[in-house]
């Protein structure tokens, strides 16, 4: 949608003014949310019968890299739209509590926002506030339900649109959508199919709202027995623990596309500093499909084997290195690396 048509907006800057009484369908919606995986749902709704009266996202942080970051997404995508948008450093302080009351919203659509929200910005709209979270609910409460999926090995995954509580993604469950997770999946590209899979739970939802008496019960109770975690990622967590089976690090290269990113140490020898290498890309590897092989080679993990490109042993078997970035320099196939590096029998990629 090239441009906004006027009844599709609200002035969120002049909202003392009377706002206009909702009727049927039409609902009164304040979004929230700042990273990629709101905005198709966010689209959604601005191309529905329902009035967005402002965009709420995250501020940027103060960064010392020129030319400072890139607008969030979300921000981007309604500076596009021409919708207002508001920068609270917290939406729970008291005046962005007193400014939600104002604008008369009947509903608060919250995806990928990254503040909780507490009562009193959730009572500010008429119906309370519903969210859009990347998994199956009660799994994976947290900030990175997409990554510590696949960092699960899980074959399954989904989206979960709930009505809002206090409690982090505890609240009735209202819409679910699963999906099978494919193979070769990072958690990037899985992100963007899940923010896709979400777009008609999310417009289900709201309809649900939409027909809500606003005091009844509405949707379903999270089992609390099968409750679990997803607390975001950190840099750290990137490294290859190649103790580990073949599978789960497989799962771990993938779930740590596109941020942090896997990483491993590679060794020459016990004498020199060992370097830095990010790992891009891996598959599980038949070695008994590989002209040359042999069985009697040192299979100790995080070994290196230079057979059509590199081969580096796990716990209970072999990976092939697809792709990888030595500190330093560009990414390249595990054949460059081979080619330019020249592994010895020593050579080794190692945890530190």
């Amino acid at each position: 949608m090239s441009e906004i048509e006027p009844d599709r907006r609200s002035d969120a800057s002049n909202v003392e003014q009377e706002a206009p009484e909702t009727s049927g369908s039409h609902l009164r919606i304040v979004l929230m949310g700042t990273g990629p995986f709101a905005v198709p749902a966010f689209k959604a709704i601005a191309e529905s019968q329902h009035e967005i009266v402002c965009v709420v996202t995250r501020p940027q942080p103060p960064v010392k890299s020129r030319g400072g970051p890139p607008p969030s997404p979300v921000a981007e995508w309604a500076e596009q739209m021409g919708f207002e948008i508001r920068k609270p450093a917290s939406i729970n302080a008291a005046e962005e509590v007193e400014w939600l009351q104002r604008t008369n919203a009947d509903l608060l659509v919250v995806c990928d926002y990254g503040q909780i929200l507490k009562p009193d910005v959730l009572a500010a709209s008429r119906l309370g506030g519903i969210n859009l979270h990347g998994s199956l609910l009660p799994a994976y409460r947290g900030a990175a339900p997409v990554q510590r999926a696949l960092l699960a090995g899980d074959a399954r995954t989904g989206v979960t649109v709930i009505h809002m509580t206090p409690r982090l993604d505890g609240g009735p469950i209202l819409r679910v959508s699963a999906t099978d997770i494919t193979s070769d999946e990072t958690a990037g590209e899985l992100e963007i199919r899940l923010s896709q899979l979400g777009v008609a739970a999310t417009m289900d939802a709201i309809q649900d709202l939409v027909m809500w008496d606003g005091s009844s019960a509405i949707g379903s109770q999270q089992d609390a027995s099968q409750v679990s975690k997803a607390p975001r990622l950190s840099k750290a967590e990137g490294q290859i623990d190649w103790t580990r089976s073949a599978r789960q690090i497989d799962c771990h290269v993938r779930g740590m596309q596109p941020w942090p990113v896997a990483f491993t140490h590679y060794q020459t020898s016990p004498s020199k500093t060992p370097l830095r290498v990010q790992v891009k890309s891996v598959e599980v590897l038949d070695v008994s499909s590989l002209d040359g092989w042999d069985d009697s080679v040192d299979a100790t993990p995080g070994r290196i084997v230079c057979l059509d490109g590199v081969v580096v042993a796990a716990a209970d078997g072999w990976l092939r290195i697809k792709t990888l970035q030595p500190a330093g320099k560009k990414e390249m196939t595990g054949e460059a690396f081979a080619n330019g590096y020249q592994p010895k029998e020593d050579a080794r990629f190692i945890t530190v």
